[in-house]
């Protein structure tokens, strides 16, 4: 199947970044058919898609015609067997392999053989993923940055087993999506995530060492290398248990202390402070 023949995307997880996915698809003029475990977190990712298209408008991003129109395109359910005539399906399920193996294991059986199945994994191995189906050759990583509708960048992952025909498949959806796309093989963290980890984790030993404030931090960032925000804040709205997971994941491979998780780090996600979807984090925020 060539990018331009598909009508439908299967979306498995809508929360925070499937329902930045979910959405991405819609608009782009795709049908959308997305599956949450519950209906409870079936109601809050469709609650979340129509929050984000409804700032998109006020914005100035999106016509109102625009969105209802998208909105339109896009179902939700809490059975697998609706993503049964997708043309291509994504899972953004939870970070945790075993999950994630589960969820290909059992699209696999529902799904046409010539359907590619991507996953939006930050650190995952591809390879584990897809020997888990019958279709390894149309396994791949479609690694999306948080929040998907803002973000320009696509990291395509290629496992070992990958076939060449579907890394061409994922590049043009990419381009449908309208993302620029960059080429990662299969190595935990990929390109972002590999340089961005040690950075981060810099960040909160100095913060947990008191050599400079959390505002100072992230002043310095902000005006000295002109990123768009700070470390600390950055972790806030990654999630810092998203953050720990990734840095285990990557320090369990390499082994190299700049991927060991700060303690500080630890300590929170313990404490249940994950940043802005609890409401605190390095920063206290209004849920």
């Amino acid at each position: 199947m060539k990018p331009d023949e598909v009508n439908t995307v299967g979306v498995v997880g809508c929360g925070i970044m499937g329902s930045g996915i979910v959405e991405v698809c819609a608009k782009a003029g795709l049908k959308v058919a997305f599956v949450e475990a519950t209906e409870e977190l079936k109601a809050r990712g469709q609650a979340a898609i129509e929050r984000s298209t409804a700032k998109a408008v006020e914005r100035g991003k999106l016509e109102e015609g625009e969105r209802d129109a998208a909105l339109g395109r896009i179902t939700g359910s809490t059975d697998l067997h609706d993503l049964a005539d997708a043309d291509l399906v994504i899972e953004a399920v939870t970070e945790d392999l075993p999950t994630k193996r589960e969820v290909f294991h059992a699209v696999d059986q529902l799904i046409r053989p010539d359907v590619v199945l991507a996953t939006n994994t930050s650190s995952l191995p591809i390879a584990e993923l897809a020997a888990v189906t019958k279709r390894p050759e149309k396994v791949v990583g479609l690694h999306f940055f948080n929040p998907p509708p803002v973000m320009k960048l696509l990291e395509i992952v290629r496992a070992l087993t990958t076939g060449e025909e579907t890394v061409t498949f994922a590049r043009g959806m990419g381009e449908r999506l309208g993302k620029t796309t960059v080429l990662s093989k299969d190595r935990a963290g990929f390109i972002v995530n590999f340089l961005l980890v040690p950075y981060l984790n810099a960040a909160i030993r100095m913060y947990e060492e008191s050599f400079a404030t959390r505002e100072d931090i992230d002043t310095a960032i902000q005006l000295g290398l002109g990123h768009p925000m700070g470390p600390l804040t950055l972790l806030d709205l990654i999630g810092l248990d998203t953050a720990l997971h990734v840095s285990e994941v990557l320090y369990e491979e390499f082994k190299d202390p700049l991927y060991s998780p700060p303690t500080a780090l630890k300590r929170m996600v313990s404490a249940g402070w994950l940043g802005r979807k609890s409401g605190r984090g390095f920063y206290e925020y209004d849920k």
